[in-house]
Order: C-alpha cells, then structure tokens, then sequence
C-alpha cells in the first residue's frame, strides 16, 4: 500500500457498508469497507498533516491510523489468532488510548512528538493487521469474536470522525486556514440554489407517561446503550429543526456573552477564562462573520445550523430564549419514528444543512414535522453522562471503553455530517466536557407543557 491515493484524484462520495455487508456473514466484507474508509478520508492529506497535535484533546491522523489497527491487535489477534506475533513489540504503549488493564500507554498530550513510526510506516501496520484479520475471519470464530469485531469496527468510525474533526482544528489554528477539500464548483452552486430562508421555529408536542428507553434491537450497541429501562415522561415540547446562526446572531447582539444571568457560574468562569464571545471558529473580516469548515473559510451563513458550541453556550442560548435543552430521553422519544437519514459523512459535504435542504421524516403526523434530528451536528442534552439502571461493565479491558468516563461530562445525540450513517442508532448516546467546541456540536430547544 502508498501512503495515500493522488491527491490529484476527485474526491467521490464514500463508500457505504451495504445491508448484506452487515448482516449474518458480511463481517469481513465490512470489515473491509469501514478499513478502506479511514484511507479514504485521508486521502487530501499530506504526510506533514499526518503529525500535527494542536492540542491535548486533538490526536494526529497518524495516531488515529495507527490506534485503531492496535485495537484489533490487541483485542483480536493477539488472544485469537494462534500464532500471530506483534507487528512491533512498542507500539501497544505508542498506541493504546486509556484501556489501562491493556498495559502501560504513551502520554496522551504528547501524541504529536511522534514523528517516527513514519506514517509509511504505521500504513504498514494496517496493512499487516488487516491480513491476520483476513485469516482470522475466513475461519471459525465464535459469537464473542464476532462481537469484538463489530465493536472494533464501531471504535473505528469513532475514529473516523475524530480524525475530520482534529483535522479541522489543525487546520483551523493554522494561520493560512488551509481546506482539508477545496470548495468545488458543485459545492458552491449547490449552496447558492438553496434557500436561504427557513421557518420559524414550531414545536412538537409529548404527552407525558411512562415510556422505555434504551437500545432494544437484535444488532450491535455500545454498553452504555443499555439496558433498556423505563422513564417517566412530563409532557414536554422539541424544537422541530435545530437553532440557526442567524438565531445565534441575535443571541450574541443582544449581550448574550456579556450577561452573566444567563450563564451556569463554570459556564460563566470559563467564558472568562477563554474570553469567548462568539462560536468556535467564527472570525470577524471586514466587518462581516466567516467561520471555518473543512472546505476552508466561508461566511457564516443565517440559515445554517449553528455549530462548533460548548455545552455552556446552548445552555446559555436556551435560557436567553426562555426555554431550556432537552433531556436526552425526551430527544429519544421524539426520535423514535423518525428514519435515520441526514446529512452524514457519507454524502460528503463534511458541513451542516439547512432546515429543509433535503426531504425528512413522514408528512404526516406532528414526528413528521421533525427536521435534522441526524446528521449535521450533534445536539447537546440536558442531561448528564450517568449509567442507565443496572448498567453493568463488560470485564476486562474492552469494560473501559465507555464505563468509566459517567462522571462530568453531558450528553449529546443525533450523529453529525462527519458520522457514518450505519453507525448511528436512535439510541446512541455521545459524550463529551461541557466546555468543548471543537466537535460538530450545536443546539436544538425543548420546553415543557
């Protein structure tokens, strides 16, 4: 394998793993497709782009590459495979992330010190796991084989995403803004044929109760997912698209950042701290916005979803508008009925939609008013990283994956336009510090009834 395809080639829409790929006997098959994904979003990359930490919570797309191979690795081969050797006897401790019963890691804010293993180098990696992998699924393996490879291949879209997402902030931070993908011609009219205006904001109705949650499908979750459980419902009322730049716009001229009534005390400290004033990657040119995406710097468009938030700032935002961020069991509920589809990375525009870009949900009924539930970017909750009732840790390393981190962190949900669309679930809970931006994050209202 070379270190990347010719940049010179034109970027097509990815890949997507095929129903029959991930049904009973399509394991390699996916395996494969999500494998020749990751070399596929770096594609435009260069080896220098491969390296860059710009900061502690950004990993380099050359440790992404390489943690993701370490993980089949460890979890896979090395119990699994009979005979199989390390491909490199020191990168389990270059490479592993935080599973500490795994064995002893490299520190995590000096990830970017590590110009050698060579990104030649760690693109062998893969390619020699990828072989033993091929051996081992060609075989006999057993249902808990087969359950670590699809997590394995879930850990990996994680990965997926975070490398987009570290890459736009290395770019980001770079004085020359360079574009992970030039702005193409069908970009730009595509943007210019789209209306510009959207509806108001309306807002649909639950009646309160008692209703379950939870994953309770036949297919692949993560632990956290479960295990599904009863909640009980106050009638409450979502917002039916998510709050736009030109809402947030308004927000910010009417002192938005500058009053202190509005903001959660640590909220409030931090926005101090980091002298916040307006979205992450948002700039002031000649008097006008213009915010970074992944297609380099453009102007901050009113129609478009408002993204790159903390949890602070929707907070702050929902309080200013008199209602407040919905819990995360009252998105799953409002969520229910409505089709996975939306703007994800598979459709390679790596940037949020309009409300009303594309056709959503069922016409009928008030579900079907619904709009952006998935894709675009991912909606922060009320609510707090907390362990559903009875949930229990799988044993071993692999028990470390989600567990441990239900402490200080809030909840988001929908998926964004840099997730795969098969790794979405209506129950898929994200997570992240209250006081991060740098991922695809934005904001959608609820209010109770």
């Amino acid at each position: 394998m070379g270190l990347s395809p010719d940049r010179s080639t034109p970027f097509t829409e990815p890949v997507t793993p095929s129903s029959a790929a991930r049904g009973e006997g399509g394991l390699l098959d996916r395996y494969r497709l999500v494998r020749q994904r990751s070399r596929y979003l770096t594609r435009s990359l260069t080896p220098e782009d491969h390296v860059v930490q710009s900061m502690p919570d950004v990993s380099p797309t050359k440790w992404h590459l390489a943690h993701t191979s370490w993980f089949f690795e460890t979890f896979l081969l090395v119990p699994h495979l009979a005979g199989y050797e390390l491909h490199d006897p020191d990168y389990p401790f270059l490479f592993n992330s935080y599973y500490v019963q795994a064995g002893e890691r490299h520190c995590r804010s000096r990830r970017g010190y590590l110009s050698r293993p060579t990104v030649a180098e760690v693109w062998a990696y893969r390619t020699a796991v990828d072989h033993a992998i091929e051996r081992l699924l060609t075989g006999e393996i057993s249902p808990d084989v087969r359950d670590l490879v699809e997590l394995g291949l879930n850990h990996e879209q994680q990965h997926q995403e975070l490398m987009l997402t570290d890459i736009k902030h290395v770019f980001g931070v770079n004085p020359l803004r360079p574009a992970y993908l030039e702005l193409d011609a069908t970009s730009v009219a595509r943007r210019a044929e789209r209306s510009t205006r959207v509806e108001p904001l309306d807002w649909v109705e639950f009646a309160g109760g008692i209703q379950e949650v939870g994953w309770d499908g036949d297919g692949f979750c993560y632990d956290n997912e479960q295990p599904r459980h009863e909640h009980l419902f106050e009638p409450f009322a979502i917002g039916h698209r998510l709050v736009t730049n030109g809402e947030y716009l308004e927000f910010m001229a009417d002192g938005g950042y500058t009053r202190p009534e509005l903001w959660m005390s640590e909220g409030w400290a931090a926005r101090d701290e980091h002298a916040w004033t307006e979205p992450f990657y948002w700039e002031r040119r000649d008097g006008e916005w213009w915010t970074f995406t992944l297609r380099g710097m453009a102007p901050v468009a009113p129609d478009e979803p408002v993204c790159h938030v903390n949890w602070y700032e929707a907070d702050a935002y929902a309080r200013w508008a008199g209602v407040r961020l919905p819990l995360e069991e009252e998105w799953e509920l409002a969520a229910r009925h409505v089709p996975i589809e939306g703007n994800f990375v598979d459709g390679g525009r790596f940037h949020p939609e309009p409300a009303g870009a594309r056709d959503e949900g069922d016409s009928d009924g008030p579900v079907g008013r619904l709009q952006q539930l998935f894709g675009d970017v991912w909606e922060w909750t009320a609510s707090p990283y907390r362990p559903y009732p009875g949930y229990r840790p799988a044993p071993g390393a692999v028990g470390e994956y989600n567990g441990k981190f239900m402490v200080n962190q809030l909840v988001l949900r929908g998926g964004s336009c840099a997730t795969s669309r098969s790794h979405m679930r209506h129950s898929y809970r994200n997570f992240f510090h209250p006081d991060a931006s740098w991922q695809l994050t934005g904001i959608r209202l609820a209010r109770d009834l």
